[in-house]
């Protein structure tokens, strides 16, 4: 039994068929051999390993067209042996890489060594004369051409005649085909939504192009012994078609690729100079413990064939640096290695705060070293670019990614394909919970809502059925967002690919599949923070002329942990959930290791040793130690196991591990699993009892070890990132105005953000200036001591438009409204963008009234076409400025009341004063600021002035109304609960932007404060 044509899901949308529910039903067949026939080269390994597990035999085959003379031809490709499966990867990849609909005659000559070819019995083999189309192949294969017969359902298709006649006259061998692109018959449906949702149909749409029958599921052996019944020799020449196909997919080996050399050039050598000159520059005199160290670590490197990936990374990060692209200083388990260091791959020295070695690599587990590097977001583009210039568009490649039909676009793509209406997707979404990793079955047994929408209506059952059929399906491929692969030679030779984005290719495997293969993956990482930290930069450059190197901050700044320990983190990395803000104004961070301890012991689990170590810390609580082995290793910690790597030193003293078998502990250990927790505790006590220890001191530390196994965090991470917290919170400390500027181009769009960072601002006594056109810049910038509102941050206003501006400005100062319409051309200078910018006062500068420039617009507008309508140089440029100036139109002034709501419109915010600030100077009455109910005791009574931002209304469990309303002052935001007594008393006041006063209590849970509404005035 044997299955010559399986089309998979890993073919985005051109099947349903899984490998779990495939191979359920192959083993119930007792299938010897089954080969996958995709369009492309997806889904090959997990297919061939779960040939494996089942025992059954595999087979690759491809479907492809050719072209004859411009007619596209169906063929099926199977690879023989390695050399086909060669020729497959250079096959699929040239036709996925090219502007190409089908593989010219040429390729299949040059590729065609060790495929078999099949034609299939397709209509367009026969419907004109092909016999100069089937001549080149039988000339090209010879032997190894075939004919392939499909009779779906049991069917004789119309042609099935004239085609065996016209393959007969080249003495083709005939064999049985069955093209399955779904398990069971009842799949069909699904299987023509799947094609609709990819070909964007609905089924109602008579254009949709329906599937030619609806039995392309896998038959059993006696359906496919009856539909060729008077045939059986085919059926035979399928099997022994697919059983003389030999291939075997080589993995797990190491496909480094190498750093270019001068010929003659010794490797090792060029490392270890590398390293000791960028040592020299980054410690001064090496002590001995550096030489060994980097001794040791190079010799490992080199033993395991690693020193040209440590040279490419090295060289790489030199470009970004010496293109001034901010990088990270480090990521990971990397940060642990002495090399990456002294290369300037990593900015920490691992000596300096402890880290090791063997955490990163370790001898006595070859696996490939995994060096993430993080670049400033906008411009990891570059270094990627510069990596696929250097080494080659051949040999570099981007890595796919599969989406996947997920709970709630599975059900929405299925009901557009349906037909549904517009308030039904939006139903449809509303009634599935927004969970993540929630299933469609999960969200039918929570939704009691759903389950009656959909339940009585055979529609909607329907849709639900076929919706649980595709759902999780691969939808469409995209690329990995950091990963890149580089190969030691052609990539075709390993892996297919296609075509990418910026001339860089992308594979056709994602990458679990190219690990296994042993191509070697490198994270390219877009980091905000260091977008942000170079943004500040610049700043401090333009306004100040001040240069900031971020490397080398001293880390004993005492403004920056005066900072920290009163929890003053908003916009720091890593430290600005209102939890770690709790953590460090309980630690009071004055070392650098305090944010290393804060960053590793904030999650779940080790936080509950953040009081003790605080307690420890401040001298409340004796530091105890169950051996005195462990002082020396924990008493950076208070006595609290917070690093793996603290695990692994354990190891070391206590038991004679070597620090490569303590890696190995530690990761036995954390997966708990009880067979191994004996076996190593074996191990440990052993090696402690040989060094001297009792065997009741040594059970102790490792039960100790296990009970803190699955809480140590990497210290080489935690150390990393807490770098970028520090710098950070260095510039918050240091240079404000700075820091709040980049924060608030960073989170344009934000408005919960954009009003933290202004309340903050305003306590600091930074203004925040309106957008200028004068002086603007296209995001938010710094300006002596106060933060200018960029231009891109007015609501509407194309970034085209804010370019044009900029651009025009460089010649000098606008004049006036017509001024900037003549410069910028009618292209640019539109309604849509100039109506929100005189809205948010970025004209003011002119000298007009807001009314008047609102007023003057259209005949600016008409001025821009007359005298400028395009970009290109216009008919009245040299004919000065003065030239048919129209004159400003009259208008009463506008009335700050209008004034303060524009604003809120063209920006978010209120940027003159806050209404609600304003209404506060007139009542003159005490009022308790929104951002201050935080420190309220709980139940404590408040009495609150503000605008309505939104009403959520409810219905209680008994079906009584009430309500969540969120109200905002000029210092923030606030929740208030109306419970349904004061909710049926108030509820016609709750309108957006109402002006209301209210009575109530604070109460906080979950470290969350709301207002208990008592009245409302």
């Amino acid at each position: 039994m044997v299955y010559p044509h399986i089309v998979t899901a890993a073919d985005p949308l051109q099947s349903t068929i899984r490998l779990e529910e495939l191979f359920t039903v192959l083993a119930e067949q007792g299938a010897d051999a089954a080969a996958l026939v995709n369009s492309k080269l997806y889904g090959v390994l997990p297919f061939w390993d779960a040939c494996k597990k089942a025992g059954v035999h595999g087979v690759l085959g491809l479907s492809v067209p050719v072209d004859f003379d411009g007619t596209a031809l169906p063929v099926v490709l199977y690879a023989q042996n390695n050399t086909g499966y060669q020729m497959l990867l250079k096959l699929t990849s040239a036709l996925s890489t090219r502007d190409v609909e089908a593989i010219p005659q040429k390729w299949l000559a040059a590729y065609q060594e060790g495929l078999v070819c099949v034609i299939p019995d397709n209509a367009a083999w026969v419907l004109t004369d092909r016999s100069e189309a089937l001549g080149m192949l039988s000339g090209l294969f010879g032997e190894r051409l075939l004919a392939s017969i499909e009779r779906p359902g049991g069917t004789v298709q119309e042609t099935e005649e004239a085609f065996i006649d016209f393959c007969s006259t080249f003495n083709l061998k005939f064999m049985a085909s069955h093209e399955c692109r779904y398990v069971k018959q009842e799949d069909a449906f699904a299987y023509e939504v799947a094609r609709s949702i990819g070909g964007g149909f609905k089924l109602s749409d008579p254009e949709r192009p329906k599937p030619e029958h609806s039995a392309a599921f896998v038959p059993t052996q006696a359906q496919l012994s009856e539909w060729f019944s008077d045939h059986p020799e085919w059926l035979e020449q399928s099997r022994a078609l697919l059983m003389n196909c030999r291939v075997t997919i080589p993995l797990n080996r190491q496909l480094l690729p190498k750093y270019p050399v001068k010929q003659g050039s010794d490797k090792n050598e060029l490392i270890r100079t590398l390293c000791l000159k960028g040592l020299e520059e980054r410690v001064g005199k090496l002590a001995q413990s550096y030489s060994d160290r980097l001794d040791y670590e190079l010799g490992i490197i080199s033993t395991m064939g690693y020193i040209d990936y440590f040279l490419i990374v090295s060289n790489f990060m030199a470009y970004a640096r010496n293109r001034g692209i901010l990088t990270g200083p480090g990521r990971g388990s990397s940060a642990g290695s002495l090399v990456a260091f002294a290369l300037r791959i990593t900015d920490v020295d691992p000596l300096a705060h402890g880290l090791l070695f063997e955490r990163f690599l370790n001898p006595e587990r070859v696996t490939l070293p995994d060096i993430d590097i993080d670049f400033a977001d906008h411009r990891r583009h570059e270094v990627v670019e510069y990596v696929a210039k250097k080494y080659g568009a051949l040999q570099t490649a981007q890595i796919i990614t599969f989406g996947t039909l997920s709970t709630k676009a599975v059900a929405r793509d299925t009901a557009r394909v349906f037909g549904f209406e517009a308030e039904e997707l939006d139903k449809i979404s509303k009634l599935i919970p927004s969970r993540p990793g929630i299933t469609l079955r999960e969200a039918l047994r929570e939704s009691k809502a759903l389950e009656d929408w959909i339940i009585g209506n055979e529609t909607r059952e329907r849709w639900f059925k076929t919706a649980l059929k595709l759902e999780g399906l691969p939808r469409n491929s995209s690329i990995h967002a950091a990963g890149v692969i580089l190969s030691p030679g052609p990539l075709v030779d390993y892996v297919p690919i296609e075509k990418g984005n910026d001339d860089i290719f992308i594979t056709q495997w994602p990458m679990q599949e190219l690990e296994a293969i042993g191509l070697l993956k490198m994270d390219f990482l877009g980091l905000r923070n260091l977008t942000i930290l170079e943004n500040m930069a610049h700043m401090l450059k333009h306004d100040r002329q001040v240069t900031i190197d971020y490397r080398s901050l001293k880390l004993d700044d005492k403004e920056t942990y005066r900072l920290l320990a009163k929890g003053d983190t908003a916009g720091i990395f890593q430290l600005e959930s209102p939890g770690m803000r709790r953590a460090l104004m309980l630690i009071k961070p004055s070392a650098f290791g305090d944010i290393v301890a804060v960053n590793a012991l904030y999650r779940p689990g080790p936080m509950e040793f953040i009081p003790l170590y605080a307690r420890r810390k401040h001298g409340e609580e004796a530091v105890s130690y169950i051996h005195p082995v462990l002082e020396p290793i924990l008493s950076e910690t208070y006595g609290v196991i917070v690093y793996q790597e603290q695990i692994m030193k354990i190891a070391a003293e206590m038991a004679g591990f070597s620090l490569g078998e303590a890696d190995l502990l530690r990761r036995a250990v954390s997966k708990k699993n009880r067979q191994i927790l004996d076996e190593e505790r074996e191990h440990f006590v052993g090696g402690a009892t040989a060094k001297g220890y009792t065997a009741k001191e040594a059970g102790d530390v490792y039960d100790l070890i296990v009970r803190f196994a699955d809480y140590g965090f990497p210290k080489s991470h935690a150390v990393a990132y807490s770098m970028i917290s520090y710098q950070l919170a260095y510039m918050k400390a240091h240079y404000p105005v700075q820091f709040y500027a980049a924060l608030l181009s960073n989170s344009q769009g934000n408005n919960e953000k954009t009003a933290q960072f202004m309340r903050e601002m305003k306590e600091r006594g930074i203004q925040l200036a309106a957008p200028c056109i004068a002086k603007s810049r296209y995001g938010f910038s710094s300006e002596e001591q106060q933060v200018r509102t960029g231009l891109s941050a007015v609501k509407g206003v194309p970034g085209t438009a804010v370019k044009a501006i900029l651009a025009a400005r460089k010649d000098g100062a606008f004049q006036s409204l017509f001024n900037i319409a003549e410069r910028i051309s009618a292209v640019h200078f539109t309604r849509k963008a100039f109506e929100p910018l005189i809205k948010a006062g970025a004209l003011d500068v002119l000298g007009k009234d807001r009314a008047v420039l609102l007023a003057s617009l259209d005949s600016a507008i008409k001025h821009a076409e007359l005298v400028k309508p395009t970009e290109d140089p216009g008919l009245f440029d040299d004919m000065g400025s003065s030239f048919m100036k129209p004159k400003y139109t009259k208008a009463e002034p506008m009335p700050d009341g209008l004034k303060l709501d524009f604003e809120k419109e063209a920006l978010g915010f209120y940027l003159s004063t806050h209404p609600v600030e304003r209404e506060k100077e007139q009542r003159n009455k005490a009022y308790t600021a929104l951002n201050d109910l935080p420190k309220k005791k709980d139940r404590e009574r408040v009495e609150v002035l503000g605008l309505v931002e939104d009403v959520r209304r409810i219905r209680t469990k008994k079906g009584d109304a009430m309500a969540f309303v969120t109200l905002q002052d000029e210092t923030g935001v606030a929740s208030v609960t109306l419970f349904p007594k004061e909710y049926a008393q108030y509820n016609e006041m709750l309108d957006k932007d109402a002006l209301l006063e209210i009575q109530g209590t604070a109460e906080t849970r979950q470290g969350k404060t709301t207002i208990i509404c008592k009245t409302i005035v």
